[in-house]
C-alpha cells in the first residue's frame, strides 16, 4: 500500500504556526473520501449520530482507501493529536511487517512537507515519480498510527513500498477489542522517532480501515480527532 499517492493540495508557500483544530465529524472541517485505487475496492465510510456525538463508522470487505482532512494551508507540528477509536475484531492473517499481509482495523495517517533536497538521491526520485503521477506534490513523509494484530506498542515499522512512510503501533492484540480507546500523541516526538528529524508543517489528516490484502472484512470507528498546539 504506497500512501504517497494521498491526493493533496499543493504544498503550501508559507504554513501557519500551529493552531488548534477540532476535527470532529460534527465540526467545520472537511472530510472526504479518496480512493487508493481504481483497481481496489473502496472501503465504505459513514457518518453515524451517537449518543456521545458525530462518530465515522468505516466497513472493510478486501477493500483500501482513506477518508481525509486537508489543512490548507499546512501547520505547524508543534501538536498534541488526540482521537478516540474502536474496533471490534482483529484482522485474521494480518502482519504489518510484512507487505503481503500489512493491513489494519484502524489506521490514523498524517501528511507532512519537507525539504526534499535533503534526501537521499533514491528518495527524491522516489517523491518525483510519484508527483508526476498525481500531478501534484505527494507528502514528504507520512508517519500513521496503527492498531497492531501482536507487534508491541510502541514499535516503529518501516513500510515495505517506500522509506517515507512509517507506522508506529498505537495500539495492539485483543486488548480493549469492542471498546472505545482514547489516544493522545505528541506529533514532533513520534516524527523524530521515526524518520530521524523534526517534522515540516502538517498538510493534512487521514483516517483508514482496510483489507485489501488479506481479503477479510473489518469494521473500525473513529472520533474525536483535535490537535492541540504544544503550549496552547
Amino acid at each position: 500500500m504506497l500512501l504517497l499517492c494521498w491526493s493533496l493540495n499543493a504544498v503550501a508557500a508559507d504554513p501557519l504556526p500551529c493552531t488548534p483544530h477540532d476535527l470532529g465529524f460534527g465540526g467545520p472541517a472537511k472530510w472526504t473520501h479518496v480512493p487508493l485505487s481504481r483497481l481496489k475496492n473502496d472501503t465504505v465510510y459513514a457518518v453515524e449520530q451517537l449518543d456521545s456525538g458525530p462518530t465515522l463508522r468505516a466497513s472493510a470487505d478486501n477493500s483500501a482507501s482513506m477518508f481525509i482532512t486537508r489543512l490548507d494551508p499546512a501547520i505547524g507540528s508543534d501538536a498534541t493529536l488526540s482521537w478516540r477509536w474502536e474496533t471490534d475484531a482483529l484482522i485474521p492473517g494480518a502482519d504489518n511487517q510484512d507487505r503481503r499481509r500489512e493491513d489494519a482495523p484502524l489506521r490514523v495517517i498524517l501528511a507532512f512537507d519537507g525539504d526534499r533536497t535533503r534526501l537521499p538521491t533514491a528518495d527524491q526520485n522516489e517523491l518525483r515519480g510519484a508527483s508526476l503521477l498525481l500531478g501534484h506534490e505527494a507528502p514528504y513523509a507520512t508517519l500513521m498510527y496503527i492498531w497492531s494484530d501482536k507487534v508491541p506498542v510502541g514499535t516503529v515499522i518501516p513500510s515495505a513500498h517506500t522509506t517515507r512512510v512509517k507506522m508506529i503501533v498505537a495500539a495492539s492484540g485483543p486488548q480493549g477489542l469492542g471498546q472505545w480507546q482514547s489516544v493522545h500523541k505528541d506529533l514532533a516526538a513520534d516524527f523524530k522517532r521515526a524518520f530521524g528529524e523534526a517534522p515540516g508543517p502538517l498538510m493534512g489528516i487521514g483516517l483508514m480501515t482496510d483489507t485489501d490484502n488479506t481479503g477479510a472484512k473489518a469494521t473500525g470507528r473513529y472520533a474525536d480527532v483535535r490537535l492541540t498546539c504544544t503550549g496552547g
